[in-house]
């Protein structure tokens, strides 16, 4: 294979090759315009515990991709004629924002509080309550989804119809037996479309007439039969229960925290440079 020897120098990352020669000139491992790449631009690509197959191939690759990016960068740059100032500015930039970023994340990552109390969610939810619109419709229910040849299904359909007064063992055991699908935690807000997916129900034309006059339903199609009991629901654009987004406030909840703490710290730093005297102004 033509590059063979890349393998060996790259499984040998901490031997004198991938060591900043001086006083000696590298040979090229490839050129793209009036770029070069040389062996010491590989080192580290890979770990040394890898098979030389392994590291040719690695190497391969890095050499394609490298071309491949000099010579955009070349052909960009002669399309666009682009100003090298401002360019230079950008990347600029771009480093100071990841230095920025990575001080930032360590000092909140040091600092923030990520306990949130129930007080404090309920107080943002009640404040906030016309945020938090829903979407779709919500319901809290029983559903049943069994083929039609389950045996004793009037009995089930009693027990079904009855909850919770029926006999919700005997409901229980039935459905984790004979059920293809169920929901059976009745205190639980579930997301309508998502429930019906796949039955007939989903090809209601009226969805929020149907939860908010239906507290019983039974439909069916040519294998299963499909039993809902709906306990209580939430129409489209209602405010949603606190239940159903608890997490979504807590995490706004945090970020906020994350937001206040980034502000302190910029101010703080901006405190102390001016006590200190590390930066001025001048009048024009």
């Amino acid at each position: 294979m033509r590059y063979w020897w890349i393998a060996i120098l790259v499984v040998l990352s901490a031997c004198e090759f991938f060591k900043p020669k001086e006083n000696t000139t590298e040979e090229p491992l490839a050129k793209a315009r009036e770029n070069y790449l040389y062996p010491s631009d590989l080192a580290g690509l890979v770990a040394s515990n890898i098979s030389s197959s392994d590291s040719s191939k690695l190497a391969e690759k890095y050499i394609q991709d490298w071309i491949k990016k000099q010579l955009m960068i070349a052909k960009s740059s002669d399309a666009i004629g682009y100003n090298e100032a401002e360019i230079e500015r950008k990347v600029l930039d771009y480093r100071y924002a990841l230095i920025v970023h990575a001080y930032e994340k360590q000092y909140i990552d040091k600092n923030l509080d990520r306990k949130v109390s129930n007080e404090d969610i309920l107080a943002y939810y009640e404040d906030k309550s016309d945020n938090f619109l829903l979407k779709q419709n919500i319901i809290k229910c029983l559903f049943v989804q069994t083929p039609k040849d389950a045996p004793n299904l009037n009995q089930f359909r009693r027990n079904f119809r009855a909850y919770p007064d029926g006999n919700i063992e005997d409901l229980y055991s039935y459905t984790s037996q004979f059920a293809s699908k169920s929901f059976l935690e009745d205190s639980t807000w579930i997301i309508f479309d998502e429930l019906i997916y796949g039955t007939p129900l989903e090809s209601l034309q009226n969805k929020n007439d149907f939860v908010s006059k239906n507290k019983y339903s039974e439909t069916s199609d040519d294998e299963f039969i499909y039993f809902l009991k709906i306990f209580d629901y939430k129409i489209s654009d209602e405010i949603s229960p606190l239940e159903f987004i608890r997490e979504d406030v807590e995490n706004i909840i945090i970020n906020k925290r994350k937001i206040a703490l980034k502000k302190k710290l910029e101010e703080s730093i901006y405190e102390d440079a001016e006590k200190n005297k590390e930066f001025e102004i001048y009048n024009r």
